[in-house]
């Protein structure tokens, strides 16, 4: 019996060292289950301050576009007034030009054709010499005829309305630059916070995956660890039987050795032997006396 005690017992060892160490891999798995399970919330919290960022600057490149959308408008009515006072300013160029028989449009044309064609094409130096002075003749033909069309009221209003209104269009014209800059960053920002959104939507998702994986593999340990500790149970019960066997054995082998040495004392006693105090113990012990 002792033997198969001890076997039991060696059995037992083996089954806690398999047992302590599924306990320690299951405990490994929770921790790591664990610490991923806080990446995942901490990627989730920054999902979140993307998705609130994402809305502020979509907000704000829509209320620009409109922003836009309302300069241009402006600007458009700018360049079309402008356009109107042009044409105004031409026909008032034009009434006076008929009236001192100059066009000074067709003059302006002329300068610039010879301009272009002493800077672009080939000449000889006398043929070059009478270009410039031409194109000096023309110069001082049109700051002459300017002047004299200066002088009419109604077109120097004209100009004049003309100059005010340019100012207006091309600082209209700014601020349509300006907003449409800003819109244009604010969608940009947007842009790179959604590439960066679904870069941590796609790590949630891996990481998410790897939390499932991680604790069915930690449920499967741990099912092995239950069935380890159960045989580890049934073996202590075995052990704990054997172990009373032994006792009982052991009582059994005491009480037949008690009895026999009682017999063997009342044969000396019924011989009329004397008997010593522990004789006489032994047979009150065995019932006899």
């Amino acid at each position: 019996m002792s033997n198969t005690i001890d076997e039991l017992k060696i059995e037992k060892d083996e089954y806690q060292k398999t047992a302590n160490t599924l306990k320690e891999k299951r405990n490994k798995l929770h921790s790591n289950s664990k610490r991923l399970a806080d990446d995942r919330d901490s990627l989730n919290s920054t999902i979140r301050n993307s998705r609130n960022n994402i809305a502020f600057h979509k907000k704000n490149r829509d209320e620009l576009n409109e922003r836009v959308q309302h300069a241009k408008e402006q600007r458009n009515k700018l360049n079309t007034n402008l356009l109107e006072i042009k044409k105004r300013i031409i026909s008032l160029e034009r009434s006076q030009s008929s009236s001192s028989g100059i066009n000074l449009n067709e003059l302006r044309k002329q300068l610039r054709s010879l301009e272009e064609e002493q800077m672009t094409k080939p000449m000889s130096p006398r043929k070059e010499k009478k270009v410039i002075e031409y194109i000096s003749e023309l110069y001082a033909k049109i700051i002459k005829q300017e002047k004299l069309l200066n002088q009419d009221p109604k077109l120097k209003k004209a100009l004049e309305e003309e100059t005010a209104i340019k100012n207006k269009a091309e600082k209209q014209h700014d601020i349509v630059e300006k907003l449409a800059t800003r819109a244009q960053e604010e969608h940009e920002s947007m842009i790179k916070l959604i590439k960066q959104l679904d870069n941590s939507i796609r790590k949630v998702n891996e990481i998410q995956e790897m939390i499932v994986n991680t604790k069915i593999q930690a449920d499967e340990v741990h099912k092995e660890f239950i069935n380890y500790v159960d045989k580890i149970h049934d073996l202590e019960r075995k052990i704990s039987t054997a172990h009373d066997e032994k006792r009982i054995k052991k009582k059994a082998v005491e009480v037949s050795t008690a009895h026999k040495e009682a017999n063997e004392i009342f044969e000396k006693f019924k011989r009329g032997e004397k008997l010593s105090t522990e004789d006489l113990m032994a047979l009150q012990k065995a019932g006899l006396i």
